[in-house]
């Protein structure tokens, strides 16, 4: 479950920090603001995936999920990538829970 959610994390701090340039050239957010948002989020995804050897990890990408969708109010397609990414992300916690119950062979 762990590499499962790291992955997601990993993959996710990349969307949002792809997001900045965005965010400035298209929807004409302030360069700052968009600077610091994309990039606190995009840190935040790799420092919590580092960390998931934690149980409250696993809250804290939950709750870095909820963030990522709300950036959508500064690029709209956000919203899409944050539920698609939302959803990756209680996909790989169930689908872990899942093989790492599944008795050995």
């Amino acid at each position: 479950m762990k590499r499962l959610c790291a992955v997601v994390l990993t993959l996710q701090a990349v969307v949002t920090a792809l997001s900045i340039p965005v965010a400035i050239s298209v929807t004409h957010t302030d360069a700052t603001t968009a600077g610091f948002t994309g990039g606190a989020l995009a840190v935040l995804g790799v420092i919590i995936a580092g960390l998931l050897r934690y149980r409250w990890a696993y809250i804290a990408g939950s709750v870095l999920q909820i963030l990522v969708i709300a950036t959508g109010f500064m690029v709209t397609a956000m919203f899409i990538l944050g539920i698609i990414f939302a959803a990756l992300w209680a996909t790989a916690i169930w689908l872990g829970r899942r093989v790492e119950g599944a008795p050995a062979r």
